[in-house]
């Protein structure tokens, strides 16, 4: 057992507690404060999130002896707070809420969007809630609650307080005495820290993969003789643009190339961060891509391999491109990586890319060296599921009609 204090909801609080114990369950089991809801016990869904010394954080992945020192704000803290107090009476309004299993999460985030966002559009309130799931209310009434206590406080003069926050980062009391691992970690200036793909490994083997999780098999073919089609998958850089979703990060060279692919499946939107490889042999007109990326938000990992061919068709006025493509994947994203589902997701991306990639040959365009693009838009997988599903209806509407 460790001896801890801690201010709870304005309450000093010391007590004995295993170090294996996490917040959530301190405060529900030991002080009886039930308002913070347990979901996925993973920081995936947002159910636990409260504030630690004022900012929002995952209780069910935050131990509690980690919190030495702080001040802890759960959801029954927050009965006369003037800001939370304008939630509850818009998500009411609003019809933000049915079961409520979400909510007392739901209200901590949006707390710190009023608080941190006063100029927040739709889009801004999407990305920042993001982290918070919700099965019953499809979300717009959320976002519009929060919409209207950002009007009603602008239309106050009230845009500001002294509570909002100025960093984004992991949540902690900054109180307690530091270990000697939390030394080393915060005598690193945060600017000199490395890069989240820089962390991960260049010249991924097919060793490193091992056996992948998923392996797909696609064919296109593009209205271009193939030289043009292997000199264009030369150029990393533009291959990685034609992607649905994909930015480059730098500058790539001729084998390396930097990475960002945007993901967006309803209210969750992963960032895969990372880097790739290329190996090519132009006397088969074969190549090899290795690379492995991880999501800046909810640390999941993947690692794949990339294999193409080109093969000449039409007396050489067009190229077939022969793609197989094995990848794992890693931590909470991997419970969407269910082969049936990223089956049918492919060969909607591989469409798109067989598009961008006609496109961009026929229009000549290139990159400017040294000059990456910007962000690229979110890959909507769920509109592509959308799409899966309605296609497998249609077909099954077919086969029972006899049409």
């Amino acid at each position: 057992m460790k001896t801890i204090k801690l201010v709870v909801n304005g309450t000093p609080i010391t007590a004995g507690v295993e170090p294996r114990t996490n917040l959530a369950d301190f405060l529900r089991d030991s002080l009886n404060l039930t308002g913070t809801h347990l979901g996925c016990e993973h920081g995936v869904c947002g159910a636990c999130t409260l504030n630690i010394d004022g900012e929002p954080a995952r209780s069910c992945i935050t131990l509690v002896v980690a919190c030495d020192g702080a001040a802890i704000t759960t959801i029954e803290g927050l009965n006369d707070d003037v800001v939370t107090t304008a939630l509850r009476e818009a998500f009411s309004q609003e019809h933000a809420l049915q079961c409520g299993y979400c909510t007392p999460g739901m209200i901590a985030s949006a707390r710190d969007v009023v608080l941190r966002m006063p100029d927040a559009n739709e889009h801004d309130i999407r990305l920042a809630m993001s982290g918070n799931l919700c099965r019953c209310t499809g979300y717009v009434g959320i976002v519009h609650a929060i919409q209207r206590v950002l009007a009603a406080r602008k239309a106050q003069g009230t845009t500001a307080t002294d509570a909002v926050r100025t960093a984004l980062g992991p949540a902690g009391s900054g109180h307690a005495q530091p270990t000697h691992a939390a030394a080393i970690l915060t005598a690193t200036p945060p600017a000199t820290r490395t890069p989240v793909r820089d962390t991960l490994s260049r010249h991924a083997s097919a060793a490193d993969l091992g056996k992948p999780q998923t392996t797909l098999q696609q064919s296109f073919s593009v209205a271009h003789p193939i030289g043009t089609v292997w000199a264009f998958f030369g150029r990393l850089g533009e291959v990685t643009t034609c992607l649905p979703g994909a930015s480059v990060l730098g500058v790539p060279t001729d084998d390396h190339v930097d990475t960002l692919l945007r993901v967006k499946l309803g209210p969750i939107v992963a960032a895969f961060e990372g880097a790739a490889d290329m190996a090519r042999d132009p006397a088969t007109h074969t190549g090899t891509l290795h690379g492995s990326a991880r999501d800046t938000r909810s640390s999941s990992t993947t690692r794949g391999e990339i294999r193409y061919a080109l093969h000449e068709e039409k007396n050489g006025q067009a190229t077939r491109v022969d793609v197989e493509v094995g990848f794992s994947v890693t931590g909470p994203l991997a419970q969407f990586s269910r082969a049936a589902i990223v089956q049918d997701i492919a060969k909607r991306m591989t469409t798109a890319f067989a598009r961008n990639l006609q496109a961009r040959l026929s229009s000549g365009a290139s990159g400017t060296a040294g000059s990456p693009p910007g962000n690229a838009a979110e890959l909507d997988a769920g509109a592509l599921v959308l799409s899966m599903i309605g296609d497998r209806i249609r077909t099954f509407a077919r086969w029972l009609f006899g049409r």
